[in-house]
């Protein structure tokens, strides 16, 4: 009986125990903090020498460790203690069976994990923690005694379980609910914000005062540390940094900070894949730049600004916390850099619009003047063609009479040479102004051959030109013979600019543009420069800043010949001192015809050692003819099927090797060819004997109509 009444004692002290537990935590709806105390309370309630909570893993894997009674559990949280679910454990059995376990005496228990941090333990009760079916841990109770707990335990202790259980997960949904509620008040402060950029940036219509202030709203807006925005290059391989908030933006965009588009960063990553990139922890990021300017940064989102499917650049938002965007973030903020990017594309079309405007009007004004002057000249020229004649027989007539008077005679004399003069250099405008009219068929072009052949026909000295040519130029498409003349306008100008000066240089500089439409060569000089109040007035009929005996005609045929090739020209001055003038000349793009080259012939290729010649003996010799290439006449030029001298010899002159090779009888198989055909020149070189004098060739098909040329 006695022993009777000690177990309802005993019952009664659980029971009330277990219902003192489920009061104290019915209230806590922190879980970490309910963890916290549920361990102390059913310690203290129950007189247990420890006790503990384990909570699943995701997986549901393992038990893990949430909370523990005293220096032991803190010991083994901090070593992230956990047990496999099913393991030889009691809290993994009881898991996996979905029971309590109870260990009487734990050194004879099979199934008991010895833990070093607990050696007093003698007795342990390990109880699943359930809600309905579902398993979210369990919770182990220790004693010092053995055979502390008995089966009849195990239902009051279990009640108390359920009910810890319940107050989990409560604690749990409140958390959940917590989160859920403070995302979504952060999604409407976020677009919210984005709302903000977009009204205060969709009015700004210059470009960089949009990126600009773009940054500076963002960070306000939303918090961030730093903001930056950068845009795609013309090649669409870097991305350039254009704006950055506070001193660190400007201190990269001074250094012209920029990066690869694909490459090891979180901007060219995003730009590349076309999506949102997250670093939670920019340490541990692999495609993280880690920039110096910026050494503060923890967490870090990459944005691309996309119009429909054109990437303009990406937008970088960086904080001082980890994990401080989220993926849900992403939807919010990629609404504000879409915005942004329409306003990035507004401002850069309406600046578009502006240049072409800015160059219609221009060009407009030079066709108006180009015209008119065009027309005057050659109703002046009409008019003055008599002039040489008069004076020639003028002449004539001085000579027949008498010759007493010598000094009236000589007076007349330098009258008629002035009448003369005058009346040449209005033949020589007209030949500027009308001559580019006289337009061929824009054909494939070595441009690199024709701007070296207009640099030697002048004469410049070697000492005085110097090149850099880009490998793998591609053919542009002009009239070989008037964009020569363009050249060599330009090259006239930038000697007449140099003249008197101490140093006198000219670099021609040919590579292609970054998009690949056009070749581009830059022709600069040493000279004084042209004054800024000029810079749009030399393209002007007449216009020169030289003296009164230049015509300035030169930048306006070249400039006239320019247009009618769909290319472009511009002049600017160097930092360095002298003027640059960029002659644009389009690529070719269309279809080369296939070639029919002849073989077994034997051919003297008379040139330099430039581009033209090693494309002539590259292409013949792999079709199986033999080439010999020489500055001069070779011995015996008989030997040869057919025999091509370049009118422009860098180191030599090719009336004198006509010369030889006619006296050699070889003129019937001699042709001429030139980069720009003039009707004076072609008469002087035909009366040489020569075959032909033809344009040279630049592509295959070409070639090979000059070598069948009857």
């Amino acid at each position: 009986m006695s022993n009777n009444v000690s177990l309802a004692e005993r019952r009664a002290m659980l029971l009330q125990a277990g219902a003192e537990v489920s009061r104290k935590v019915a209230s806590i709806l922190d879980p970490d903090r309910l963890l916290n105390e549920v361990v102390d309370i059913i310690c203290d309630e129950f007189g247990f020498y420890y006790a503990g909570v384990f909570l699943l893993d995701e997986a549901g894997e393992w038990a893990v460790l949430r909370a523990g009674r005293g220096e032991a559990g803190a010991a083994m949280i901090a070593e992230g203690h956990k047990l496999k679910v099913g393991g030889h454990s009691m809290i993994g059995t009881a898991i996996a069976e979905r029971k309590a376990r109870i260990a009487l005496d734990v050194g004879e228990e099979p199934v008991h994990f010895k833990n070093p941090h607990l050696p007093d333990t003698r007795s342990e009760m390990a109880l699943p923690l359930m809600v309905g079916e579902e398993v979210l841990g369990a919770l182990t109770v220790q004693s010092t005694e053995e055979a502390a707990f008995s089966d009849e335990d195990i239902t009051s202790l279990q009640a108390m379980a359920d009910q810890l259980a319940i107050a989990l997960r409560n604690a749990q949904l409140y958390a959940q609910n917590q989160r859920l509620l403070a995302q979504t008040e952060r999604r409407a402060r976020l677009l919210a914000a984005a709302a903000q950029v977009g009204r205060d940036v969709t009015s700004i219509l210059d470009l960089d005062e949009l990126l600009n202030r773009a940054v500076d709203i963002i960070c306000d807006a939303y918090g961030f540390y730093y903001a930056g925005v950068f845009l795609l290059d013309e090649a669409g391989e870097w991305a350039v940094l254009r704006a950055g908030r506070g001193e660190a933006g400007a201190a990269m965009i001074a250094e012209g900070h920029k990066l690869k588009v694909g490459g090891h960063s979180m901007i060219g990553t995003a730009i590349a894949e076309r999506k949102a990139r997250i670093a939670l922890d920019v340490g541990e990021e692999p495609v993280h730049f880690k920039n110096p300017h910026l050494p503060d940064t923890r967490s870090e989102m990459a944005l691309p600004l996309m119009v429909g499917e054109e990437v303009l650049g990406a937008l970088t938002v960086q904080s001082t916390e980890e994990a401080a965007f989220s993926d849900e973030d992403i939807t919010s903020l990629q609404a504000m850099a879409d915005q942004l990017a329409v306003a990035i594309n507004n401002a850069r079309l309406l600046k578009e619009l502006e240049a072409a405007h800015a160059e219609l009007v221009r060009t407009r004004t030079f066709e108006a003047i180009a015209m008119v002057t065009t027309e005057a000249i050659h109703w002046v020229g009409n008019k003055a063609s008599p002039i040489l004649v008069s004076v020639e027989r003028l002449r004539e007539d001085l000579e027949r009479l008498p010759q007493a008077d010598r000094d009236l005679l000589d007076s007349m004399r330098e009258d008629l040479a002035l009448i003369e003069e005058s009346a040449r250099l209005i033949f020589s405008v007209q030949e500027h102004l009308i001559g580019p009219v006289r337009e061929e068929k824009p054909r494939p072009a070595m441009v690199e051959d024709v701007v070296r052949d207009a640099a030697v026909a002048l004469g410049i000295p070697e000492s005085v030109v110097r090149y850099r040519i880009a490998p793998l130029l591609p053919l542009g498409r002009a009239d070989t013979t008037q964009l020569r003349r363009a050249f060599g306008y330009v090259l006239i100008n930038a000697l007449e600019a140099m003249a008197g000066q101490e140093t006198q240089e000219i670099f021609i500089e040919v590579a292609p543009t970054d998009d690949g439409r056009f070749v581009t060569v830059r022709i600069a000089d040493s000279g004084p420069g042209i004054p800024e109040e000029a810079m749009d007035k030399i393209w002007t009929a007449f216009y020169t800043t030289k003296e009164p005996k230049h015509a300035g005609l030169g930048l306006s045929a070249c400039l006239q010949i320019l247009k009618q090739i769909d290319g472009r020209v511009s002049a600017a001055n160097r930092p360095e001192g002298g003027a640059v003038i960029e002659i644009q000349v389009p690529v070719f793009d269309g279809d080369l015809p296939k070639a029919e080259l002849p073989t077994g012939k034997s051919v003297l290729l008379v040139d330099d050692a430039d581009p033209w010649s090693r494309f002539v003996e590259r292409t013949l010799t792999a079709a199986g003819n033999r080439v010999v290439r020489s500055t001069d006449v070779v011995e015996d030029p008989g030997r040869f099927d057919l025999i091509l001298v370049d009118d422009v010899l860098e180191g030599g002159d090719s009336l004198a090797v006509l010369q030889k090779l006619r006296e050699a009888g070889v003129g019937d198989r001699t042709i001429v060819v030139s980069s720009g055909l003039r009707v004076e020149r072609t008469t002087t070189l035909l009366q040489q004997g020569v075959r032909d004098v033809l344009l040279k060739p630049y592509t295959p098909d070409g070639l090979a109509a000059l070598l069948t040329n009857p």
